[in-house]
């Protein structure tokens, strides 16, 4: 599959890289961004065309792909007029940062007949293939609750570095939406549709963003389970991403990729020896979902859909958070 990047930021080289590496696989065909010198910094890597228009790279019939990697705002104008030219579209996330801007991706993937999928590499970590398998085939019994927590630490600078970073307009959140929409999406996935939501957030150790560095929030699935979200971006020295899943017949706790605590029964499933985590490297698994999805006409393991799930969860926090009541995800 030839691809095309929108996109040519620390995100877009990643991806370049990710996809030269998957050789008989896919294959880097250009790259596009506004910013001309950046797109031919990044093409010149990889010996690929550059474009300053995006427009000029959804025009070309040698490209069947394109992996959009620009600001969370940005998202749904560059995807929807991809899929409008008959391209596949894998979107970093989040999905966008408004539901009216998700179900425009959405719409347009349906008229196209293409194919969509939103970054959310953390489901392909053994571990929590591992764990997600085990709640799928009923083994920890009926779930009762969970958690996500992404407890981190993000210098000023990191947000003095980009003219959109900490901004509604094209960020769309702070710590909730940019660095903790992995455990949301992960959240969901495990424990299904979230019904009610209840939170609180601020902005706690930063100058000069318009959103939150912290928020923290309760949550009632349409199963019944109770969950607890946090995402910070203000814990110095943080460095923890960790999510866990409770029933009345076991539980699994995974930090860092790493499952720390997994039981079902009487049976002690945490390995003395985890396997290390594949960190870019499921970047990668998801990128060949996509193409073998695209390719067996399938729905890819994170869909749009599943995008939009996990944004209107992240946008129902801050409605609750502003007006201090609960709030139903749209």
């Amino acid at each position: 599959m030839r691809f095309g990047i929108v996109g040519c930021g620390v995100i877009g080289a990643l991806h370049a890289r990710l996809i030269a590496s998957m050789e008989g696989t896919a294959e880097l065909a250009a790259v596009a961004d506004t910013d001309r010198e950046r797109a031919t910094r990044l093409a010149a890597e990889h010996g690929v065309d550059a474009h300053g228009d995006p427009a000029e790279l959804y025009a070309r019939d040698d490209i069947e792909a394109v992996v959009v990697c620009l600001p969370s705002g940005l998202h749904a104008d560059a995807a929807v007029p991809a899929l409008r030219a008959g391209k596949h579209v894998v979107i970093e996330k989040p999905i966008d940062i408004t539901l009216e801007a998700a179900d425009r991706i959405i719409a347009a993937e349906r008229e196209s007949g293409r194919t969509v999928t939103v970054i959310s590499q953390r489901r392909f970590e053994p571990s929590f293939r591992q764990v997600g398998a085990a709640v799928a085939a009923g083994e920890l019994g009926r779930l009762t609750s969970g958690t996500a927590e992404v407890t981190l630490w993000r210098p000023q600078s990191y947000y003095d570095s980009g003219g959109w970073r900490g901004t509604w307009a094209l960020d769309g959140g702070g710590a909730l939406m940019n660095q903790g929409v992995h455990v949301v999406d992960l959240m969901l996935a495990l424990l299904g549709p979230a019904q009610e939501v209840s939170a609180y957030a601020g902005l706690l150790a930063h100058e000069g963003i318009e959103v939150e560095d912290t928020a923290a929030a309760v949550v009632r699935f349409a199963g019944g389970a109770l969950g607890r979200l946090f995402a910070t971006t203000a814990a110095h020295g943080g460095n923890s991403v960790r999510v866990s899943v409770h029933g009345d017949a076991g539980h699994a706790v995974v930090e860092n990729e790493v499952i720390i605590a997994f039981r079902v029964g009487e049976d002690d499933r945490a390995e003395p020896e985890p396997p290390a985590r594949l960190g870019a490297a499921a970047h990668r698994l998801q990128l060949e979902d996509f193409v073998a999805a695209v390719r067996e006409g399938r729905a890819p393991e994170v869909t749009s859909a599943d995008g939009r799930a996990a944004l209107a969860l992240v946008l129902a926090v801050y409605e609750s958070a502003r007006t201090g009541v609960s709030v139903k995800p749209g």
